[in-house]
């Protein structure tokens, strides 16, 4: 692959990882995970060669670009076939907007999600009544995973409204059987304040607005390790080793990651497993993945990096075929589910990667690097601008309240330092006063570019 991938490294046990190394309970996972390889490949390949089909036959973009590339639904006789198939991508889906990729008459579509749309047109998607329960399926099969319970209370603080990853997690909660405080983002204090009386065990947000709820109970004088969480499951944005300890320990939970896209189907495409947090199995019984080099579209052997594509296999009313999802990572063989593979965490997207004097550089590699730096918070912004004819990037990081003052230089210092002998290139650090940045309350935008256009 030709894509310089950021560094990561494995977990490492902290406070919080109460449950690191449990093997899982067969009593609480359903039939499709604890299904046979061979009987898994064989459900695969039957669904698989029905949503070509359902693609092929109902979606005039599928069936133009099936066509331009000389296959046919029929031609997959194996599941190895479907790299011949072409890919697709998010300029398709925009194409196709509003409602050009459904595969069923709108009538029978029971919802409908949408991206911002800051950047174009939004992608749209939608959902028959069984996408819905298939969603509401794979959803609570995560939060198991992750080690929520039927009656637990979930503190949902992710966005509700077009974006999936509200509503996804709502019921998925309630499929599982928990009782679930649908607060979504924002009013910080209120959300400390709920999860202080109600006491849930879970919660779900996205971790960056974690790190700002955490803030908010030592700014009201709260220990943030005495509250009733147990189990934090993040998404909706690539997330570090070093900030699944900092959370961790700042907060005494099991830190665990999920997956999805809203293009696919929204959060619950993949989870990690509370017993083991090494990667997150993807639920292959309704997602088929493969990972390709970003440039030549080459399918990858298993355990190389590359670029996360994903099809679908049980959607109705709007399938996807190789979607490029832009993520980083690479596939690895199941542990605490044996029968699913495993995507590697993803730290790191082909469109947020940062060219800088020739250097590929990621958000999460300064993260890594902050993190680690004593003095320092997780809280930093990117600002890219142009010196003379050059790129120039700014890391704009927090100090920590307990941070002197003499310490600051000294921290800049290191993080610029670290990153010219890590990464390969020289960036500007500049350490401002503690709560200065601004606060995510959904997906985190790392990357402020300023830079000249000629």
């Amino acid at each position: 692959m030709t894509t310089t991938e950021p560094t990561t490294t494995q977990p490492t046990t902290t406070q919080g990882t109460r449950r690191l190394g449990a093997a899982p309970d067969p009593e609480l996972l359903d039939p499709a995970e604890r299904v046979g390889l061979d009987e898994l490949r064989a459900l695969q390949l039957e669904r698989l060669r029905w949503s070509l089909r359902h693609a092929y036959d109902n979606v005039p973009h599928h069936r133009a670009a099936f066509d331009a590339a000389g296959v046919h639904p029929d031609d997959c006789r194996e599941l190895a076939d479907l790299a011949r198939f072409p890919t697709t991508s998010k300029a398709d889906l925009r194409e196709g907007y509003p409602f050009g990729m459904f595969a069923v008459p709108r009538e029978q579509v029971r919802r409908v999600h949408a991206s911002s749309g800051t950047t174009g047109r939004p992608t749209v998607v939608g959902y028959t009544e069984r996408d819905l329960a298939t969603w509401a399926t794979v959803m609570a099969r995560s939060i198991r995973a992750a080690g929520g319970r039927a009656g637990d209370l979930l503190h949902n603080a992710y966005g509700y409204g077009l974006f999936t990853g509200g509503l996804g997690a709502h019921y998925g909660a309630e499929a599982l059987g928990c009782t679930v405080v649908p607060v979504s983002g924002g009013m910080t204090p209120r959300q400390v304040q709920l999860i202080t009386d109600f006491g849930p065990r879970v919660i779900m947000v996205t971790p960056s607005y974690m790190l700002t709820v955490i803030d908010e109970f030592e700014k009201q004088g709260l220990d943030p390790r005495a509250s009733s969480l147990q189990i934090g499951i993040f998404g909706a944005e690539p997330w570090t080793e070093q900030m699944r300890r900092e959370m961790e320990q700042r907060l005494d939970i099991d830190a665990v990651d999920i997956y999805g896209l809203s293009e696919v189907m929204g959060p619950g495409v993949a989870q990690e497993c509370v017993e083991t947090k090494d990667g997150l199995h993807v639920w292959e019984d309704h997602f088929y993945p493969e990972v390709i080099d970003p440039v030549t579209e080459e399918v990858l052997p298993e355990g190389e990096v590359g670029e996360l594509v994903l099809t679908s296999l049980t959607k109705e009313a709007m399938p996807v075929v190789r979607y490029r999802t832009r993520d980083l990572t690479r596939l690895l063989p199941g542990t605490a589910r044996p029968g699913m593979r495993r995507m590697e965490k993803v730290t790191g997207r082909t469109d947020d990667m940062i060219i800088l004097r020739g250097v590929n550089l990621f958000p999460t590699q300064i993260e890594e690097v902050v993190l680690r730096t004593p003095g320092l918070s997780p809280h930093f912004s990117l600002e890219l601008t142009t010196r003379g004819r050059l790129d120039h990037l700014t890391v704009h990081v927090e100090a920590r309240p307990d941070c002197p003052a003499d310490r600051r230089g000294p921290a800049a210092r290191e993080v610029e330092q670290a990153v010219k002998d890590t990464i390969g290139t020289s960036v500007e650090v500049d350490v401002v006063d503690p709560e200065t940045l601004a606060r995510s309350v959904g997906k985190l935008q790392r990357l402020t570019d300023r830079r000249e256009r000629g």
